[in-house]
């Protein structure tokens, strides 16, 4: 390639990389993340606690999907060498555990939380606050309970993952599947809800 052609490709990338450079900075200044974790131009991360621990992430994962802790609680871990798909969204109330060398495909939802409030009267009264004011001036009760994704397990697209469920060592979750209960270390589940079909092996 002409030199000046090299040079011209260099002028007309270099917006392009500054804004991505600056937006690394921006997830990074909001979470505790080693040197050498990847954030993906489509990674979100949502901190409003103001405390970086809250959100964890560990050596040479990649981050393509959102990581969101409520405001006034809600930690997330992410462990050495995961894969967090586009799309993906892990929300915390309390306290979303995923060990290393998880892959979590695109579309997964994982929740330790019921989201909004049971309460139908409680949801409105939040929503047109946050509507009218900006934000509300309670917090809904969403009944959180510790979500834990162990080593080695795989999630796939589009399975959510609901509060209070453990995923076992080197467990697979079948794509769309509906996790409600616990599954036990390599087994293979599926369906919604998602039933144990197979094994699989370390």
């Amino acid at each position: 390639m002409p030199s000046g052609l090299r040079i011209l490709r260099v002028l007309l990338s270099l917006p392009v990389r500054i804004r991505e450079a600056v937006e690394d900075r921006i997830r990074r200044s909001v979470c505790a993340a080693a040197a050498s974790v990847r954030f993906s131009p489509r990674a979100q991360v949502h901190n409003p606690s103001g405390n970086l621990a809250a959100i964890s992430i560990g050596e040479r994962s990649l981050v393509e999907g959102q990581l969101l802790v409520f405001p006034d609680s809600g930690q997330i871990r992410v462990g050495e060498y995961c894969y967090i798909g586009e799309g993906a969204r892990i929300w915390s109330a309390l306290n979303v555990t995923i060990g290393s060398r998880v892959f979590i495909a695109h579309g997964v939802n994982v929740h330790d939380n019921n989201a909004h409030s049971l309460s139908a009267d409680e949801r409105h009264r939040h929503f047109r606050e946050s509507l009218e004011a900006g934000a509300a001036s309670f917090a809904e009760n969403v009944e959180p309970a510790a979500v834990v994704i162990e080593d080695d397990a795989w999630i796939g697209f589009n399975a959510s993952i609901l509060k209070g469920v453990r995923i076992g060592r080197g467990a697979v979750v079948g794509a769309c599947a509906l996790v409600t209960e616990d599954v036990e270390p390599y087994a293979v589940v599926a369906g919604q809800p998602a039933r144990v079909i197979g094994r699989s092996r370390p």
